[in-house]
């Protein structure tokens, strides 16, 4: 009868054991360091992407600022004017200034801020928010928010006044008369004649307030507009500084 002989496989320590467990824990650590490290990496890409796009909407948005400025302190002279003439006793003498600034008083379009938002809306909508790192830049950033929207507001405050003062414009001023004065690209002219309008007390007595309250909402948003513009100017260097942009 064959007796087969059993090879035994010496039992290994457990200090074999201890060091495969340290080997396996320490390459998994390492993967999830390895890969928390790209993480960070790409975050902080779009960050700096994110903050190079801000920057580039708040340079927008102050040259409309300026704009703006430069537009409503023409329009301070023209109502100031306006008042003036329309107040003269031989007012009719000047009919075609007249509707010409009369045409200019609720021309709000062209005083209408529209922010370049595009970047702040990804950051606030999209969660992106939280990738700004240092609170200082976003403390900032959301406070520039804030004033940008007010500014906003006014300006449709605005609106609704040059609503009302056209409800008494229409009972002074001869609609035939604007519209010729107007070309296809709604671009507004001087008339070569003095063209008549009904200057009654009552009615003068009217668009005077609201020219006055037009004046008032234009010095507020300019001041407002001023206010705006030195913060994205101040948040534009503060971001460049914190990001080393030039």
């Amino acid at each position: 009868m064959e007796v087969h002989a059993h090879s035994h496989t010496p039992r290994k320590k457990w200090t074999h054991y201890f060091w495969e467990f340290i080997m396996l824990f320490l390459a998994v650590f390492c993967g999830f360091l390895a890969e928390n490290q790209r993480e960070h990496m790409i975050e902080h890409q779009r960050e700096k992407k994110f903050i190079r796009s801000l920057i580039s909407d708040l340079s927008a948005d102050t040259t409309r600022l300026g704009t703006i400025i430069h537009l409503r302190n023409e329009r301070l002279v023209l109502l100031d004017s306006f008042m003036i003439l329309l107040n003269k006793p031989n007012a009719e003498a000047y009919g075609r200034t007249i509707y010409y600034f009369n045409s200019y008083a609720t021309r709000g379009v062209a005083f209408r801020f529209t922010p370049a938002d595009g970047t702040m809306q990804q950051l606030k909508n999209g969660g992106n928010l939280r990738l700004i790192r240092k609170a200082s830049v976003s403390d900032s950033i959301i406070a520039y928010d804030v004033v940008n929207r007010g500014y906003v507001w006014g300006g449709q405050d605005e609106e609704e006044i040059m609503d009302t003062y056209r409800n008494v414009a229409e009972t002074v001023f001869d609609g035939r008369i604007l519209n010729a004065m107007r070309d296809e690209n709604n671009n507004v002219s001087m008339l070569d004649y003095d063209p008549p309008f009904r200057k009654t007390e009552d009615a003068i007595f009217r668009l005077n307030y609201r020219i006055h309250m037009l004046s008032i909402y234009n010095k507020t948003l300019r001041q407002q507009a001023r206010g705006l513009k030195e913060k994205a100017v101040q948040l534009i260097t503060q971001l460049k500084k914190e990001y080393h942009y030039k």
